[in-house]
């Protein structure tokens, strides 16, 4: 009699325990879905992670834009969509400059920019975009994957929640777009050009005014005046945001960004939520994602400057005591610099070391063979005025 009045108390107990269980079970694979949080210590090769990644750049911007197109594209496809991650260009989410920030806050989980934005928060930042008359792509990438630098890098970040990765290259860069022509060193005086990093700095002290002013923002600059020059990236990018629209004169060589390195950066937290295999998914991923950069630069500049030269544009080559002037410049703001706190001087230790011997090898390589091949071959470019 007893067992009977129990048996729908104990089938009351046994629904409510079944609705608990399916309820915690399904909060917890919703919060997987959306954050990424998993229960510690538990299996995670099932779960499913969302990320969004915000880049300095307009949104599908040719060249420095396809960086984290593919590196999405990669990271999704390799994990089979477990990891999906969502590209979201300046502005859509932050603007440009708050991109650093939106990651070490955890307001997206992955970051696509240029480290030397944000030199009014890590003046060290500089060394891993372009350091004036410093090292190429092909070099800097030496120096950060077996020199030692990629391991300062993340030293650097640390303190904000950010894991750095190397996240494509432009090569060496153009001088940039003047809209008068540069006869010597006095022509710098006045003249405001959008330039930023460490060149910036240079810049200024060799006479001129330098401007910060974000990609989507640089075509309306100087065809209203604010600027009278600006340095973006090189013929391929440059065309795309119609820069020869706006001036005429093209100068060479890129002096401020030899071997402009582009960053991933990754939230700490978000990166340490993902299983071991997604881990290494996203690693290789922005591997892949750094060398397509530089090869999809090398193979467009060409035809993009060919391009601008038919349509009028006048190809410059700096003159050399322009070119001095801003190298005895670059000379004391990175001696400055190296001296302004304990880590910008390891890092620049760092990077002084890996570049000259770096240098002395490509003496009798890349310089020997380039010198040779002029010898024997002809011309392909006529750069005379």
């Amino acid at each position: 009699m007893l067992e009977r009045r129990l048996l729908p108390v104990i089938t009351l107990i046994l629904v409510a325990l079944l609705v608990l269980i399916t309820g915690l079970w399904a909060t917890d694979r919703a919060q997987t879905i959306t954050s990424g949080a998993g229960v510690e210590g538990a299996d995670r090769s099932n779960q499913q992670f969302e990320w969004k990644l915000v880049t300095t750049w307009p949104k599908n911007l040719p060249g420095l834009g396809s960086a984290g197109e593919n590196f999405a594209r990669y990271v999704t496809e390799m994990s089979g969509g477990r990891l999906k991650v969502t590209v979201y260009g300046a502005g859509e989410i932050v603007p440009a400059f708050e991109v650093f920030d939106a990651v070490s806050q955890g307001v997206a989980e992955v970051g696509h920019g240029a480290s030397y934005y944000w030199k009014g928060k890590i003046p060290a930042a500089v060394f891993y975009t372009a350091v004036p008359f410093g090292m190429t792509a092909q070099e800097m990438n030496g120096w950060l994957h077996y020199g030692g630098g990629l391991e300062l890098w993340r030293e650097l970040y640390a303190p904000f929640g950010v894991v750095p990765f190397a996240g494509g290259s432009t090569g060496v860069q153009m001088a940039g777009w003047f809209n008068r022509e540069l006869r010597s060193a006095a022509d710098l005086k006045g003249l405001k050009m959008r330039i930023p990093g460490l060149a910036g700095e240079v810049f200024n002290a060799s006479g001129g005014t330098a401007v910060r002013i974000a990609g989507g923002e640089v075509y309306t600059s100087m065809q209203t005046g604010v600027i009278d020059a600006v340095e973006w990236v090189g013929p391929y990018n440059d065309r795309t945001l119609g820069l020869n629209q706006v001036a005429d004169y093209y100068y060479y060589p890129g002096w401020h960004e030899p071997g402009a390195m582009l960053e991933f950066i990754v939230n700490e937290r978000a990166m340490g939520q993902l299983p071991e295999d997604l881990k290494a998914i996203v690693t290789y991923a922005t591997r892949a994602a750094n060398q397509d950069m530089l090869d999809e630069f090398t193979a467009r500049n060409n035809e993009s400057l060919q391009s601008l030269l038919a349509d009028g544009t006048q190809l410059r080559k700096l003159p050399d005591d322009v070119l001095q002037v801003l190298y005895d410049n670059s000379k004391i703001a990175l001696e400055a610099l190296a001296n302004s706190d304990p880590i910008a001087g390891k890092i620049a230790a760092s990077y002084a070391s890996f570049a000259t011997d770096v240098r002395a090898y490509h003496e009798i390589s890349e310089r020997a063979y380039l010198n040779a091949r002029d010898k024997v071959l002809p011309p392909v470019l006529n750069t005379s005025p």
